[in-house]
């Protein structure tokens, strides 16, 4: 009698377009943007041409040397800034005329760069102009120094070298978002189910006729739950395989990030098994929302609050290395997510806080899903 529920109730769900929608087309269409958003972000620039507007007469030696880039453009006009500011160059540069004949004699000059940091490519020139400015004064610094019979020592005591345990800001960027993809995807991919199969019964007069059936309340809300779990299961399973596919394809950078060599087909396989636990975890939720609700519509704005604080984990998490997380980011729901996926992402397979993720999920679902159970039981809840 349960396969039979548990089949009526899926089939159900497959007739209706909008599940077909959410659980097919979008997760091919949130990953795709996702993924070659993030690609074209990380890419080399390669063939992009930046354009430095300058003034009128500035020094020409520093011209040149800003000419040497093979990615800027320079254009003189006089007036820089009115340039930047309608669009026909990145960043503006004003400088004096006998710059570096000043400089050369112990004189101070003053550099204006004219520019917008909250773009992109803005920044990606002023950062050029700045550094070769930078590299210019360490030059004239030493040729003063140099001509005082100064050791360049006296300046430069030591070295420091900055070394990074992430390589590649594409993992960090992807151990963020992939995770919030699959939540909102798994949460998206089988809301409108889950609020037919309780509340929609309800509201469309059919639970009175369901409960009249010999078959005891306890397997009807079991079916319905399995139900509701395989279509949140398949929403992830779709999401992540879609991601996986056009990264491997599709993707030079991204690709890069995540090639874990042999380590591929174990971490592949316990991220489904993450995306199972949370999916069943996250289908327990829904119903007991759904049962909750006298209405579609009121079941729905149950579950949106429920839903939204999956943007919360995402926030912690970014601001820790993937070295800084401890047990308690593995023992609470949602944020087990965020923390295992980035885990995992970093080609790090930590079965002590695998076990941690499955087992306080499972538990939750389990205590949530008796709480469903014991509401589905009363009449209260289940008959308008």
């Amino acid at each position: 009698m349960l396969r039979r529920i548990y089949m009526k109730e899926m089939k159900d769900s497959f007739r209706d377009r909008r599940t077909l929608f959410l659980i097919v087309l979008l997760p091919i269409l949130m990953m795709s943007g996702l993924t070659f958003f993030y690609e074209n972000m990380l890419s080399d620039d390669k063939g992009e041409t930046y354009q430095l507007a300058v003034n009128q007469g500035a020094d020409e030696e520093i011209l040149t040397r800003l000419s040497s880039y093979e990615n800027v453009t320079i254009s003189k006009t006089s007036d820089p800034a009115q340039m930047v500011s309608d669009g026909d160059a990145l960043a503006g540069l004003i400088i004096g005329e006998n710059f570096m004949e000043s400089v050369e004699n112990g004189g101070h000059e003053e550099v204006t760069v004219i520019g917008d940091s909250f773009s992109q490519k803005s920044s990606s020139l002023i950062a050029i102009v700045t550094t070769e400015f930078t590299s210019l004064e360490k030059e004239i610094t030493a040729q003063r120094l140099e001509a005082q019979g100064t050791d360049l020592s006296v300046i430069q005591p030591f070295t420091m070298n900055q070394q990074e345990l992430s390589e590649d800001l594409s993992v960090n960027m992807l151990a963020l978002l992939v995770p919030l993809i699959l939540a909102i995807a798994i949460g998206i991919g089988a809301s409108p189910s889950a609020v037919e199969l309780f509340a929609g019964e309800k509201e469309k007069k059919t639970m009175e006729a369901l409960l009249m059936t010999p078959v005891n309340r306890s397997t009807l809300v079991l079916a319905k739950w399995l139900a509701i779990s395989t279509l949140s299961t398949l929403m992830g399973f779709i999401t992540l395989s879609v991601m996986l596919v056009e990264i491997s394809f599709f993707t030079e950078k991204l690709k890069e990030a995540i090639s874990f060599g042999e380590n591929l087909y174990p971490i592949a396989g316990l991220s489904l098994m993450v995306i199972l636990v949370y999916a069943v975890f996250n289908s327990s939720i829904m119903m007991i929302t759904s049962i909750m609700g006298k209405t579609v519509k009121e079941a729905q704005s149950y579950y949106t609050p429920v839903s939204m604080l999956a943007m919360f984990p995402g926030m912690i998490i970014s601001s820790l290395g993937v070295n800084e997380l401890e047990v308690h980011h593995f023992a609470i729901p949602i944020l087990n997510l965020f923390s295992q996926m980035k885990e995992l992402l970093f080609g790090i397979v930590d079965y002590q806080h695998l076990a941690i993720t499955i087992s306080s999920n499972l538990i939750v679902m389990l205590v949530v899903f008796i709480i469903g159970r014991i509401l589905f039981l009363k009449d209260k809840w289940v008959l308008n």
